[in-house]
């Protein structure tokens, strides 16, 4: 970063998880060690490995969309559209005329692979043949009332970039990022860096999933990075502790508005963080299991420290990853070691994902919610269920309960489960 470019602000959170909707709402939950984890309910899941879950319960879709979208939205969409609009609420925004133009950018992140299936379900019965397979004729015949039209379009990846853009007239730059927790991290970055160059006023950025839909539960049940210890219900997600065995899927979106420091303060914005750095690396092994010394990790650890000009011992609080499988907590752990050098060792680091679920391509977005928040709040939040630190995890990962800090500067991490790992660098705001 270079003294002539401009510096990038969080000045509005759009949130929604299984904790509640809203900064607000999500915090208080967050620093009180409530947990959204619980049985899965919206299908049957028992011909699953892990059957509990962080869903969002009594979500209306209807308060966010309007009926001509709802048709073609899936869940993973109307969250990021719903959490679009509570971010730039939050952040005051005038979306009365619908057109906030060519100075705004989109930025978002997920790991949407499909439409609503339900339909689609529905009507397969009709191109089946009486012992129950397919019947390709028959699909042939009457395939355009099987498929409903808009199906395709409905399934594409960056669907919700198109809803958000469409509803709010954004038309500045724009991009959609697949993945897994480094995507909607990814989108954060490259919003900051969009801002920073002068391409655009503001940013809507962030990640959001569906994560305990019936399609992404099943990907990832026998994938080896989900926890099968059903029977400990909302203590199962144990990141660090000895007895981790994996993770718990949450739905679920963080967005953030990203805005020039001069321009938010023009319009009296409140601001809760500013946006100093971004980095990202790889592992460059075999997923899902990382690299045992996270090399791609410390390398976007290093990366968004420099760039955002912080020094190791300035850190106040680190919002990890804490995936609780056996290997990615310990290679996680040697990361920061490695970047952080002596300083590793007296940061207070820990995770929410206890408590809303992993959100898959939500999740480093969440990170960074919390790390922004951290520094607005003055707190720094507990990793819940965290109650037999594991030797190999030495570090400070804040058990029992949350702790009143003052942290000038914090870090958000993300890797996704094929190697990619990202970093993202605050600053309380006047720093």
């Amino acid at each position: 970063m270079t003294g002539t470019e401009r510096q990038v602000v969080v000045s509005g959170i759009g949130l929604l998880t299984a904790l509640g909707e809203g900064p607000d709402a999500n915090w208080k939950a967050m620093v009180e060690g409530r947990s959204g984890v619980g049985p899965i309910s919206a299908y049957d899941p028992s011909p699953l490995q892990t059957r509990i879950g962080a869903e969002i319960g009594g979500f209306d879709v209807a308060r966010f969309a309007s009926r001509r979208q709802q048709r073609t939205l899936n869940r993973g969409d109307a969250l990021a559209l719903a959490a679009a609009r509570l971010a730039l609420a939050d952040a005051g925004v005038d979306t009365s005329d619908g057109e906030l133009g060519g100075t705004t950018g989109l930025f978002l992140g997920s790991n949407k692979e499909i439409g609503r299936l339900e339909d689609l379900i529905g009507a397969l019965g009709s191109v089946r043949k009486e012992d129950g397979t397919g019947d390709m004729r028959k699909l042939g015949e009457h395939g355009g009332s099987v498929m409903a039209p808009l199906f395709f379009v409905e399934g594409l990846q960056p669907g919700a970039v198109f809803h958000v853009s469409q509803t709010f007239g954004i038309r500045g730059p724009n991009a959609f990022f697949a993945g897994t927790a480094d995507s909607g991290a990814v989108a954060i970055g490259a919003a900051m860096r969009a801002i920073r160059r002068g391409d655009a006023q503001m940013a809507v950025a962030g990640g959001y999933e569906d994560a305990t839909s019936w399609w992404q539960m099943s990907k990832l049940d026998r994938v080896g990075v989900l926890t099968t210890r059903n029977d400990l219900g909302d203590t199962a997600f144990r990141p660090y502790d000895r007895s981790r065995s994996g993770a718990v899927l949450g739905e679920g979106a963080a967005l953030l508005v990203l805005e020039e420091k001069e321009s938010a303060l023009r319009r009296g914005a409140r601001i809760y963080a500013e946006v100093s750095g971004f980095g990202s690396g790889h592992e460059a092994g075999t997923p899902p299991t990382p690299h045992p010394e996270g090399r791609g990790l410390a390398r976007a650890v290093r990366r968004a420290l420099d760039d955002a000009r912080i020094n190791p011992s300035e850190l106040g609080y680190v919002a990890s990853h804490g995936s609780a499988t056996r290997s990615g907590d310990v290679s996680e752990t040697a990361a920061l070691h490695a970047a952080l050098g002596e300083a590793a060792r007296s940061v207070p680091i820990s995770t929410v994902k206890p408590q809303t679920g992993h959100l898959i391509g939500g999740a480093g977005a969440l990170n960074a919610t919390v790390a922004a928040l951290s520094l607005h709040h003055g707190a720094v939040p507990a990793t819940v269920n965290l109650t037999d630190l594991d030797p190999a995890c030495d570090l400070d990962f804040v058990h029992g309960s949350a702790r009143d800090l003052a942290p000038a500067h914090a870090l958000a991490l993300a890797r996704g489960l094929e190697g990619q790992a990202v970093a993202l660098a605050f600053n309380r705001p006047g720093r």
